[in-house]
C-alpha cells in the first residue's frame, strides 16, 4: 500500500511538471507570435464588447420590461412573452415568409455563384476574365439603400419603366405592389448584387488546383465536362458543403437590409420577415422590448439547431468535411 502511494505521488508530481512545461512552451509560442495575436486582438475585443457583453439583454425575453427599473430591475414574467409571440398572427405570418424566402435563396441563389465561378474559370483570356470578374463583383459594393432607390425609380407606378410602357400604349406593371412579382424581384436583385462576390470563394478554391491535372487529363482524351466532373467539382464540393452549412445556419435571417429598403405595406403579406417584424415590434407597434427580444431569441435558437443539424448531415450523410 505504501509503495502504491509513493507511485501515485511520483506520477502526480510528473504530471504537474509536464503541465508546467507545457505552459512554458505555450507562453513562448505566444511571445514568439505576439504580433499575430495583436492583430487578432481588435476582433476579439469587438466580439466581447458588441456580442458577448450585451447578451445579458436576452433576459428581456423573460421579463416585463420597465424603463424606470432597467433590464436587471424589471420583474420576471416567466414565459408570458413567448405566449404572446406564439399567439400573434403577424409572427406566424413573418415566420412562414422567412422560411419561404430563405428556402428560395438556398434553391435559387446558392448554386449560381458555383456555376458563375466555373464559367469564369473556363475563360482562357486573362484580361477578359478580369473584366468579367470586376463587372460581376462591383454590384456587391452598392448599398441596398442606393439600389432600392434605383429599383423604385425604375419600377414604381410613375417610374421610368411604366412611363415607357405608357408611351408605347401598354399597361403599367405592378412589380413593387404584387406579392408574387415582388418576391421574384427580391431573388433576382440579390443574385445580381451578390453572386459575383460569392463566386470569389469558389474561384479561390479552383485556383489551388494544379494545372498539370488538367493537362494530364487532356492528354488522356478528357473533354472540358469530364475535367469539370473529375477535377474541378471534387475541389469545389468541400467548399460548397461548408458554405451550405453556414447558409442553412442563417436560414432565419431573411436579409433585413434588402427587404426593409424594398418592401411596402402592399406586399407585407408575403415579404414581411422576422427581422422586419422585430423592427416594427420594437420601434413602431410599441409591443415592448420583451416581445421583440423573444422573437430574436427564438430566431437565434432555430438558427443554432439548424447549423448543427446541417453540419451533422454534411459530415455523416454526405461524408464531407464540416465546420467542426
Amino acid at each position: 500500500m505504501q509503495q502504491h502511494n509513493m507511485v501515485n505521488q511520483v506520477s502526480g508530481k510528473s504530471r504537474v511538471v509536464q503541465q508546467a512545461g507545457y505552459r512554458k512552451v505555450k507562453m513562448r509560442e505566444i511571445i514568439r507570435h505576439k504580433y499575430f495575436y495583436l492583430m487578432v486582438l481588435p476582433l476579439i475585443l469587438f466580439y466581447i464588447i458588441f456580442a458577448y457583453i450585451p447578451m445579458y439583454g436576452v433576459t428581456l425575453a423573460f421579463k416585463d420590461f420597465n424603463y424606470s427599473l432597467g433590464i436587471m430591475g424589471s420583474p420576471w414574467n416567466n414565459f408570458q412573452n413567448f405566449k404572446d409571440v406564439f399567439h400573434n398572427p403577424d409572427f406566424v405570418k413573418s415566420f412562414r415568409n422567412t422560411l419561404f424566402i430563405n428556402l428560395g435563396r438556398l434553391i435559387i441563389e446558392f448554386p449560381i455563384p458555383i456555376v458563375l465561378a466555373i464559367m469564369l474559370n473556363e475563360i482562357r483570356n486573362g484580361r477578359l476574365k478580369r473584366v468579367y470578374q470586376t463587372v460581376f463583383t462591383f454590384p456587391h459594393f452598392i448599398s441596398w439603400v442606393v439600389l432600392s432607390g434605383i429599383i423604385t425609380s425604375l419600377l414604381s407606378d410613375q417610374g421610368v419603366v411604366n412611363q415607357l410602357l405608357q408611351l408605347l400604349g401598354m399597361e403599367k406593371n405592378n412589380i413593387l405592389t404584387s406579392n408574387g412579382s415582388f418576391l421574384g424581384l427580391v431573388f433576382a436583385s440579390n443574385v445580381w448584387k451578390e453572386a459575383g462576390w460569392s463566386s470569389i470563394i469558389y474561384l479561390a478554391a479552383i485556383s489551388g488546383i494544379n494545372p498539370e491535372l488538367y493537362e494530364a487529363s487532356a492528354i488522356d482524351g478528357a473533354n472540358r465536362f469530364q475535367q469539370l466532373k473529375a477535377i474541378t467539382w471534387p475541389v469545389l464540393r468541400s467548399t460548397a458543403a461548408i458554405l451550405l452549412i453556414l447558409a442553412v445556419g442563417g436560414i432565419m435571417n431573411g436579409g433585413f437590409d434588402q427587404i426593409f429598403n424594398m418592401y411596402n405595406p402592399a406586399v407585407y403579406e408575403r415579404s414581411d420577415i422576422l427581422d422586419t417584424f422585430v423592427y416594427r415590434s420594437a420601434f413602431t407597434d410599441a409591443t415592448g422590448f420583451g416581445f421583440s427580444t423573444t422573437v430574436g431569441l427564438l430566431k437565434s435558437v432555430i438558427n443554432f439547431v439548424l447549423l448543427f443539424g446541417a453540419n451533422f448531415i454534411v459530415k455523416h450523410v454526405l461524408k464531407e468535411e464540416g465546420l467542426y
